[in-house]
């Protein structure tokens, strides 16, 4: 992964506020943690930040997020700059891709992903493209190694992608529509291609030929093994020899 950095100072804005419908919900997420730990917020609160300026955070945004939490602007910019759901610079306004390129994805096809990603968007991760709709980056895991390749765009993850199906994911944010986020090639989240594979006659499972019956218990059947009948209880240890009895002996 590149170093990530700010955007340079002519993309900047020269001030952020939040909206004061932003600002209250902030205040929500503050009041959720005690006295002097307000800093548990910022995660959520630094998303809100993006989400009002249209996907990406600004360094006057990041300013704005420390002083609510009152915290030092350098510990919000180390959150801002360490994850890859914050973006730095601006982003495509219809949609931001993230193309995981670890290594489940790279060998079920990510590199296909991201010749889709050059060709429609732009040659190179961080551009916007010529209508200033798209952008595109790679990142590392994004956590869906088992529907690998995929894709983060916004708050949603696309999976098992090919390069035809990600193209209809790209057109459903061109006309408006996205698709329903998830696997894109019909299973259902984790499961087997093609479906389930075992345990598919529920008959036979509601008949209970499949199930594991639970043990009945019986007055006459011992209910801990310590219980049974003959047991003999285990003589109590005898106690330890002091020096005067050693020397009795």
């Amino acid at each position: 992964m590149a170093v990530r950095r700010l955007a340079p100072k002519e993309l900047q804005p020269a001030s952020f506020a939040f909206t004061d419908e932003n600002l209250a919900w902030a205040k929500q997420q503050i009041a959720k943690y005690p006295e002097g730990r307000q800093a548990s917020a910022v995660i959520a609160i630094l998303w809100r930040a993006q989400e009002q300026l249209g996907g990406w955070v600004s360094e006057a945004a990041i300013r704005a997020v420390a002083d609510l939490l009152q915290m030092p602007h350098i510990r919000v910019l180390e959150i801002a700059t360490f994850y890859t759901m914050f973006q730095l610079s601006p982003v495509g306004r219809k949609a931001h891709v993230q193309v995981c390129g670890t290594t489940p994805c790279r060998l079920r096809g990510a590199e296909d992903i991201i010749k889709v990603c050059q060709h429609r968007i732009h040659h190179e991760p961080g551009q916007l493209s010529a209508d200033g709709n798209y952008s595109w980056e790679e990142v590392e895991c994004l956590g869906a190694c088992v529907n690998a390749p995929m894709v983060m765009i916004g708050k949603d993850t696309y999976e098992d992608l090919t390069p035809d199906n990600f193209g209809k994911v790209l057109d459903g944010f061109e006309s408006g529509q996205p698709p329903h986020p998830g696997p894109q090639g019909g299973r259902q989240f984790a499961a087997p291609e093609g479906g389930p594979r075992v345990l598919k006659d529920i008959d036979v499972l509601d008949a209970g030929h499949g199930a594991v019956q639970e043990p009945v218990l019986t007055d006459a059947e011992p209910k801990m093994a310590g219980e049974a009948a003959n047991v003999q209880e285990r003589p109590s240890p005898k106690p330890p020899m002091d020096d005067a009895t050693r020397k009795d002996r």
